[in-house]
């Protein structure tokens, strides 16, 4: 070997060495700085307005982060498992509940991908925070973090963190196969609660914002309540078998703008709340109502309530394939199965939980 070619193969090897030793640096450093998903479009004209004072703020602080906007028909999942993919392990959800949903799934998608490349990647791996922009943000009561923008960025400078439960969201066929799986942050429901939720989205994309909707979402789905008939299988064991107007089942203590359908619901505690409304009157149900939001709905004697580790609901025949929502999208129509996973991801808190 001539010392030219020597020189010139020490040189290539060199640069490899280099490409190799800054890609690993910066996946390192990635770690370590957040990724904010933006979606200014979550809440109202003023999101906009509202995500420059969070971004002046969060320089001024001397948070480090990069982001990236999700388009009008939201693109979130997928903004989120690229930033994965670049290496990113803390997330900023910057927009309502349906963004802190998209971005956990989107970390969900890449934890997919990368344990079929043979990854040891976890949940916990990942840590994800909220700046509150939705109409809604009823994932923020269970975490504390405040609904002021510049309260919420400084919780960024110092953050306390906290490890929370993931709920796997699985639509069944008839041999309890997945269909389709989605992954749960606060609430699902089934019934009369996933036709709120389908009935605030349509309002939504149509311009329409505010509390208000969810209030006469309620009162519209409650007013044309369906009994359906159903089966339901807590950690193996059957816990109700009848006619239910609607099902709730919580990690998070709120939904629907306010809601505690699960008002005992921890965030880390391991299990999956649930609260079963039978079928009851018209009347009966006007009565109750006001406890939906005052945290005593649990005081409700005909109520069926639990809390499991793994929850399924059949549906007695296909006329009774009600819809189900998560952190209020809704997925598809029972059978379904909620699982609490054994790994749980880090969350920031404006309080220990």
């Amino acid at each position: 070997m001539g010392i030219v070619t020597f020189v010139g193969n020490f040189y290539q090897q060199s640069i490899t060495v280099i490409i190799i030793c800054n890609k690993i640096m910066d996946e390192t450093s990635k770690k370590h700085v957040w990724f904010a998903v933006i979606n200014v479009f979550a809440a109202s004209k003023t999101a906009s307005d509202s995500w420059k004072k969070a971004e002046k703020r969060l320089r001024l602080k001397g948070i480090e982060f990069h982001g990236n906007r999700t388009g009008r028909s939201g693109n979130a999942m997928e903004i989120t498992f690229d930033a994965c993919m670049a290496g990113y392990r803390r997330f900023i959800a910057v927009g309502g509940d349906g963004t802190v949903h998209d971005v956990l799934n989107g970390i969900a998608s890449y934890l997919d991908w990368a344990k079929r490349n043979s990854s040891q990647l976890k949940f916990s791996d990942f840590t994800m925070s909220v700046i509150p922009l939705g109409s809604g943000n009823d994932w923020i009561k269970s975490t504390g973090v405040p609904k002021n923008i510049k309260k919420a960025v400084d919780l960024l400078e110092n953050p306390i963190i906290a490890p929370q439960d993931v709920v796997r969201v699985s639509i069944l066929d008839d041999q309890d196969n997945a269909l389709s799986v989605s992954y749960m942050v606060n609430v699902g429901g089934i019934g009369i609660d996933a036709r709120v939720c389908e009935r605030v989205n349509a309002q939504k994309s149509a311009g329409k914002r505010g509390k208000i909707l969810y209030v006469t979402s309620l009162l519209k789905a409650i007013k044309e309540r369906k009994p359906m008939l159903a089966r339901v299988v807590c950690d193996g064991r059957t816990v109700f078998d009848g006619a239910y107007l609607s099902m709730a089942f919580g990690v998070g203590k709120y939904s629907g703008g306010g809601m505690r359908q699960t008002p005992e619901a921890v965030l880390g505690d391991g299990l999956l709340d649930m609260t079963i409304i039978p079928d009851l009157s018209i009347c009966r149900i006007a009565r109750e109502v006001p406890r939906l939001f005052t945290g005593t709905f649990l005081k409700v004697p005909e109520l069926v309530c639990s809390k499991s580790r793994s929850i399924s609901v059949y549906p007695y025949d296909k006329s009774c394939s009600a819809p189900a929502e998560v952190d209020g999208e809704v997925i598809g129509t029972v059978p379904v199965r909620f699982d609490v996973l054994d790994n749980q991801i880090n969350i920031v808190v404006g309080k220990s939980l």
